[in-house]
């Protein structure tokens, strides 16, 4: 079940207290940024020359893909999504997969923060 169909059902049976949808998760969201184990291991090593003296380079690293998403509050999370046979693996699928895998990081962080509020209104 989705994000999306839990709100439906949500919605369907009327249910009206204060919640996060998931249009306030998406709202909270104010960048993303991808990238995968490889650009990232090439980053920290000035040269590629020097990347596969050290390390051998390996290709597995191209196919473990990162999601940094920055909540407007500047606190980040992070999805990472990595594929088993390099055959299928497809950049854009693996985005996708990262950032809902970031996604689901925040839910408990809003749901606090929601709590929190609601107690300090009680």
């Amino acid at each position: 079940m989705t994000d999306k169909n839990i709100e439906q059902e949500i919605q369907a049976k009327g249910l009206t207290a204060p919640r996060i949808t998931p249009a306030d998760l998406q709202a909270n969201i104010a960048g993303e940024y991808y990238f995968t184990a490889g650009n990232g291991v090439q980053a920290a090593f000035h040269s590629q020359d020097e990347l596969t003296r050290l390390t051998g380079a390996h290709a597995q690293l191209d196919q473990l893909t990162f999601c940094v998403l920055v909540l407007r509050n500047g606190f980040t999370v992070t999805g990472e999504s990595a594929c088993a046979s390099p055959e299928n693996f497809d950049a854009e699928i693996g985005r996708k997969i990262a950032r809902q895998n970031a996604e689901q990081k925040i839910w408990p962080l809003m749901g606090y923060a929601l709590k929190q509020s609601l107690h300090d209104a009680s």
